[in-house]
């Protein structure tokens, strides 16, 4: 089996840095004709300057998924430039958070605003085209905090989970077209917006308990993903959100495994 995506046109959004950067450079190498958005100009530029050296096909934008305006410029660029649009990455995001008494309004709203309504906006530009194409491949983060949030993430699990009802509807939707819209929940890869990695060991080590793979996840472990769903592999997978969170809290204490394990092996 060979997933074969040459030739197709993809935007990914936030792709400037950590797991959206990961799926852009791996979508490229697949022969995948990327586009690249982010708020981040000089995270814009950086990954242009890489994309150029290793000769990767495709543009990058500044743009912000809360600007429809500007979302829409990009998607008309794009179709012009490439004439078609067949996969939508989502990957834009924060996480900001805390208890809900102490919550700021704001943190609240950016919350939404990017995770949840940038989103929204994203797919509401780009429908029309993938309709008009009869295919398309829409693919939302979401998180695990979807599944199960965590003490102080209201405002983050609250946005995350209604990217995954938003993903059920919308491939309700657009299901006649042929369009799938599916969403991925990754749990503790490392990265720059959580910090995983530069917690004390006692804390990784409690953080690791939760997880049936006991280690890290990585940003190409998403990206792979990404691509088995961006393929025509994946054509009658839609409406649901696939955990990429190497089994954390598949059972109550996942470590008791470990436990076990280590103790046969010492008899």
């Amino acid at each position: 089996m060979h997933i074969d995506l040459k030739g197709k046109v993809a935007l990914v959004t936030g792709a400037g840095r950590g797991i959206g950067r990961e799926i852009a450079v791996m979508l490229a190498s697949e022969g995948v004709i990327m586009v690249i958005t982010d708020v981040n100009e000089a995270a814009i530029e950086a990954i242009r300057k890489e994309f150029d050296e290793l000769g990767f096909q495709g543009s990058q934008y500044v743009c912000d998924v809360r600007d429809f305006t500007r979302i829409q410029e990009v998607v008309e660029s794009v179709v012009q430039t490439y004439g078609r649009l067949d996969i939508l990455v989502n990957n834009a995001g924060v996480a900001g958070g805390g208890p809900v008494v102490d919550l700021q309004e704001e943190l609240w709203d950016l919350n939404m605003d990017i995770n949840l309504k940038g989103t929204y906006l994203m797919c509401k530009a780009v429908s029309p085209v993938m309709k008009k194409q009869k295919s398309g491949r829409i693919i939302n983060a979401a998180s695990f905090a979807a599944i199960i949030p965590s003490y102080g993430g209201a405002a983050y699990a609250a946005s995350k989970a209604g990217v995954r009802q938003f993903t059920r509807v919308l491939a309700g939707e657009l299901g006649p077209w042929n369009i799938t819209v599916n969403c991925y929940a990754p749990g503790m890869i490392p990265t720059d917006m959580n910090h995983f990695a530069e917690k004390s060991d006692e804390d990784q080590e409690r953080l690791l308990d939760l997880l049936t793979l006991r280690r890290w996840g990585s940003k190409d472990q998403v990206a792979h993903l990404i691509c088995f769903l961006a393929s025509d592999y994946a054509d009658y997978i839609t409406g649901t959100m696939i955990d990429v969170s190497g089994g954390k809290l598949a059972i109550q204490m996942p470590q008791v495994a470990y436990e076990k394990s280590e103790a046969i092996s010492n008899e």
